[in-house]
C-alpha cells in the first residue's frame, strides 16, 4: 500500500498545488490513499466548509489539522458534520470533532489515520503520549496500516513521538513547522519516520506569509495583520509504502515540486 501525506496547505496558493497536481502524483506513485493537513487553507488560517469540500473533491481522503483548527468559527459544525476532517486528539473531552478516522482506499483496505498535538512550545492540552496510544488501540482491530500525524513545533518532541511509535504504527510524520527536514528514515522496529513535512504554498514567505510583515514583528515587536504569500508556490509531501498484512512501513521518500514543475508534468497547462 502507498500513502500520500500532503504537508500543510497554505492558503489559495496551496490549494491550487492541490488542485492542479494532485492527479500526477496519484498516478506517478501509485497511491491508495492521500492524506494532508489542512489546518492552514482558509486564506493561511483555519479551514471553512467550502474550502474542504473542494479538497476533498480534489481527492485528498482525510484531512488532519493541529493549533490552527478553530481560526474560522464555522469550522466548529463543520468538523462535527465531516468525519474526514480530523483534529487533534488530545483535545480535552468534549471538544468537537475526532482525533482519528478508518480510512478506505479505493479498493477497499483499511487505513487508520490518527491527529495528535504536541506540547511542547504549543497550547497546554492532553498528554499526545498518552492519547495516541488509546486511539492506536481503538484503530488496531479495523487496520494494520496506521498513519499518525504529529502536529508539533520542538524536533525533540516528534523525534521522541517516533521512538514512542516504533512498531506500533506505520509512519509518524510531523507538521506545524511548515519546513521540510531531511531525516525521513525507517525505525527499526518498521515504522516510517519524518520531523516535518513541509508546506504546500508560497515558500518565498516566512512560513507562508508576507516576507515584509512578518519581518516587521521581529524587528519592532508592533502587532501587524498577516497576509498569505503568493511567491514560488511549491507542494510538500511524503510518500509512504508499507507491507498490508503487517503494516510495517518498507519506504519514505519526501516529495518535492513546484507548481510549473506539477503543470508540466501533469500536462495540465491550461490550468
Amino acid at each position: 500500500m502507498r500513502l500520500l501525506f500532503i504537508g500543510d496547505i497554505v492558503g489559495r496558493p496551496g490549494r491550487e498545488l492541490v488542485r492542479r497536481g494532485l492527479a500526477y502524483l496519484v498516478e506517478q506513485y501509485q497511491i491508495d490513499l492521500v492524506i494532508a493537513n489542512a489546518e492552514n487553507a482558509a486564506a493561511g488560517f483555519g479551514i471553512t466548509r467550502e474550502i474542504g469540500d473542494q479538497l476533498l473533491e480534489c481527492g485528498i481522503d482525510v484531512m488532519t489539522s493541529g493549533n490552527h483548527i478553530w481560526d474560522k468559527k464555522e469550522a466548529v459544525d463543520y468538523i462535527g458534520a465531516e468525519p474526514r476532517l480530523l483534529r487533534p486528539a488530545n483535545y480535552p473531552s468534549g471538544v468537537p470533532g475526532n482525533g482519528s478516522y478508518l480510512a478506505r482506499t479505493r479498493d477497499g483496505r483499511a487505513v487508520g489515520v490518527i491527529n495528535v498535538m504536541g506540547r511542547v512550545f504549543m497550547p497546554a492540552i492532553d498528554d499526545p503520549f498518552t492519547v495516541v496510544l488509546r486511539e492506536i488501540e481503538a484503530l488496531r482491530q479495523r487496520a494494520r496500516v496506521i498513519f499518525v500525524d504529529f502536529h508539533a513545533e520542538a524536533t525533540s518532541e516528534k523525534i521522541a513521538m517516533g521512538w514512542h511509535l516504533d512498531g506500533k504504527v506505520t509512519a509518524v510524520i510531523g507538521t506545524h513547522t511548515h519546513v521540510q527536514t531531511a531525516d525521513e528514515r525507517i525505525l527499526p522496529k518498521g515504522t516510517a519516520y519524518l520531523t516535518d513535512v513541509g508546506m504546500t504554498g508560497p515558500h518565498d514567505s516566512v512560513i507562508g506569509v508576507e516576507i515584509e510583515a512578518a519581518l516587521g514583528r521581529f524587528l519592532n515587536a508592533m502587532p501587524v495583520r498577516l497576509e498569505t504569500a503568493t511567491g514560488n508556490p511549491r507542494l510538500h509531501a511524503a510518500v509512504v509504502e508499507a507491507a498490508d498484512d503487517t503494516g510495517k512501513a518498507t519506504d519514505i521518500e519526501r516529495v518535492s515540486h513546484s507548481l510549473e514543475e506539477l503543470v508540466a508534468l501533469s500536462g495540465d497547462s491550461h490550468g
